[in-house]
């Protein structure tokens, strides 16, 4: 197909590509057979590597049913592809085997992968990272961290409760009484709330605590108590894009204090605290840990970011001070099926934004706040402003550049007035 339809020009039809994931821990894939139904009553032509969607319970009958083309192999599956959907960025090779001016997009996460937008711009892919679609309402339906954070938020409970020795709910039994178990949601983002949501169904007493002031009437509205505090940096603690703040040194050790006391009586506690392009930030101790209860159990959601919890490693369940740290790394993908299937929905959204539906053709407004939000390379260079190169200053030449100066010229000095004696 022709390079220009991407600037709009009709052509016979966009063909888009769906390779299988190699990132390890990644059973995701980027396309379901519902998207790729929608996607062919656009008039693109779909093609899909063999076992893309095997982990995510999708076949390849299911993908040729909805109408795609089952290919063998990554080269084979981009060949001439216009655009390339995948869940997380292609590896090195990879990116070789797609072709100039195609349109790239998926998580790229580029604050991590510090190599990925050059070697974009190198190869000069148009590259959209879906982590970057701005927090408006318009993009509510695109947005890829609220899709796959819901469920990790849900799963991240069902981890506690595999751990956990104990019931969560309260039960009355002819032998006693169970009590329901304490369970503290740190982070009150989309995972934390969806954790409070799932904890309370299972009948669990939950708290929660967040930086952000918009947070403690959500968490009250699932049932929750609020726990934080709330002084004047409090109630500054949350960006224009709804994120959290870094919190100043001061607030972080009162809040630790109030944290250490509420921790030491709690069964369960989740962590979902992340910054984007920082480190998680450290938000329980090894003094904290130690102090819980032994069979307590600490499930940390931002581990792959340095995590929030101090003892905690990515992909390792360990026991420290008779407490279960759960570790797991890429929770979405632990949910394959359903995170695909939303990850999907949210890509579709985007292509039907871009893709003109009278030509059949990509028309992408560049001066879209959505675009903007996401494109990081165009044209062979690294356009996002968060990751662009500022051109260094050009160096000049001292002896040359600097203004001459004109030596000051003397004074004349005033004839002498003439007196009635001169003349």
């Amino acid at each position: 197909m022709s390079i220009f339809s991407l600037w709009g020009i009709n052509t016979v039809g966009l063909k888009i590509s769906i390779p299988k994931e190699t990132a390890a821990h990644e059973k995701r894939v980027a396309a379901s057979p519902e998207t790729v139904k929608k996607l062919i009553a656009l008039s693109c032509q779909v093609t899909i590597e063999s076992g893309a969607g095997q982990n995510a319970a999708y076949t390849d009958a299911a993908y040729k049913d909805a109408g795609a083309k089952i290919i063998n192999g990554f080269t084979d599956t981009v060949k001439g592809a216009d655009i390339i959907l995948k869940v997380q960025a292609p590896s090195t090779g990879e990116l070789k085997d797609i072709r100039n001016g195609a349109l790239l997009i998926a998580m790229l996460a580029p604050f991590t992968n510090k190599t990925i937008l050059k070697e974009c711009a190198k190869a000069k892919i148009t590259a959209f990272s879906m982590e970057f679609v701005p927090r408006i309402s318009r993009a509510q339906s695109m947005d890829v961290l609220s899709s796959q954070s819901n469920l990790a938020g849900y799963k991240a409970v069902l981890d506690a409760a595999e751990y956990y020795p104990h019931a969560f709910p309260m039960m009355m039994t002819a032998a006693g009484t169970v009590p329901p178990a304490k369970v503290f949601i740190m982070g009150a983002g989309v995972a934390g709330l969806q954790a409070i949501a799932t904890a309370r169904r299972l009948g669990a007493v939950v708290s929660a605590t967040d930086v952000r002031p918009a947070a403690k009437e959500q968490v009250e509205s699932l049932g929750a108590s609020f726990i934080a505090v709330e002084n004047d940096e409090f109630k500054q603690a949350e960006t224009k894009g709804g994120y959290a703040k870094e919190m100043s040194a001061d607030y972080k050790k009162q809040q630790a204090e109030l944290v250490e006391k509420h921790i030491a009586k709690q069964d369960i506690v989740i962590t979902t605290a992340l910054i984007p392009g920082r480190p998680a930030p450290k938000l329980i101790t090894a003094a904290m840990v130690k102090s819980m209860k032994h069979g307590s159990v600490i499930v940390d959601l931002a581990v792959e970011s340095g995590g929030n919890c101090a003892s905690s490693k990515a992909g390792e369940v360990i026991n420290k001070d008779g407490v279960t740290l759960v570790g797991h790394i890429n929770v979405p993908s632990r949910l394959a099926a359903d995170t695909s299937s939303l990850y999907a929905k949210n890509l579709f959204n985007l292509l039907n934004l871009i893709i003109n539906q009278d030509s059949k053709a990509l028309s992408i407004d560049w001066d879209d706040a959505i675009i903007q939000g996401i494109c990081m390379t165009k044209d062979g260079a690294i356009i996002h402003p968060n990751f662009a190169e500022k051109a260094a200053p050009k160096k000049t030449d001292a002896k040359k550049e600097a203004p001459k100066t004109e030596k000051p010229k003397a004074k004349k000095k005033p004839a002498p007035k003439k007196t009635d004696k001169d003349t």
